[in-house]
C-alpha cells in the first residue's frame, strides 16, 4: 500500500500537481481547527466549511480532544496562536465517533492479542500513566466538545483574547451545529 503513495507522489510531483497548493505557513483565515482523525472528516470537513489549503491550522487527533493539558494538542495550539497568528480555535466533533464509548481495558485486551506483554503495560502504569483516563473514549460528544472548549479557554497558557466555539458536524451531510 505504502509503494503505491509512494508511486502516485512521484507522478504528482513530476506533473508539477502541487503547484495549485502552494501557499504559506500562515492560516489566511486565523483559524485553527480541532478535530478527529475520522477518515470520513477527511475531505468532508474543508469542503463543509468552505476551507482551502491554506485557510487554517487543523490539528486532529483520536477523538478530537485534549489528552493532556501539555500535551501535543495544546502545543500546537499554542504555536499556532503565538506563532502563526491564529486569533480563533474551533473544536468539531462529529456524529458515530469511534472514540465515544471507547474502553481502555478492550484496547489493552487488543493490545495483549498482539504481542505486548503484561509486564510492559504494569511498567507503564508504575511510570504514572492511567490506562482509563487516557485511553477511554468518551459517552457524550457534546459534553466531550464542552469539555475540550473549557479546557482551551481555561488553560494557562492560551490567551483570554483567543475566540474558543464548539461544533458537532454531522459525518454524513457535513451539517455543522454549534455546542
Amino acid at each position: 500500500m505504502i509503494d503505491d503513495i509512494l508511486e502516485f507522489n512521484k507522478k504528482f510531483v513530476e506533473s508539477k500537481g502541487y503547484e495549485k497548493y502552494i501557499t504559506n505557513k500562515y492560516p489566511d483565515k486565523k483559524i485553527a481547527i480541532l478535530s478527529c482523525m475520522d477518515t470520513r472528516l477527511t475531505e468532508l470537513l474543508p469542503a463543509a466549511l468552505g476551507i482551502r489549503n491554506g485557510d487554517v491550522k487543523i490539528i486532529k487527533n483520536a477523538g478530537g480532544v485534549i489528552s493532556h493539558p501539555f500535551g501535543s494538542v495544546i502545543r500546537s495550539l499554542l504555536v499556532a496562536i503565538y506563532e502563526l497568528g491564529v486569533e480563533e480555535v474551533m473544536v468539531i466533533a462529529h456524529s458515530d465517533c469511534g472514540a465515544c464509548h471507547m474502553n481502555s481495558q478492550e484496547m489493552i485486551g487488543h493490545m495483549k492479542a498482539r504481542g505486548v506483554k503484561q509486564e510492559t503495560i504494569d511498567m507503564i502504569r508504575f511510570c504514572g500513566v492511567d490506562f482509563s483516563a487516557w485511553l477511554d473514549g468518551f459517552e457524550d460528544t457534546e459534553r466531550s466538545v464542552k469539555g475540550t472548549v473549557k479546557a482551551i479557554m481555561e488553560h494557562p497558557l492560551i490567551p483570554d483574547d483567543i475566540v474558543v466555539s464548539g461544533f458537532i458536524i454531522d459525518s454524513v451531510t457535513g451539517e455543522l451545529s454549534r455546542v
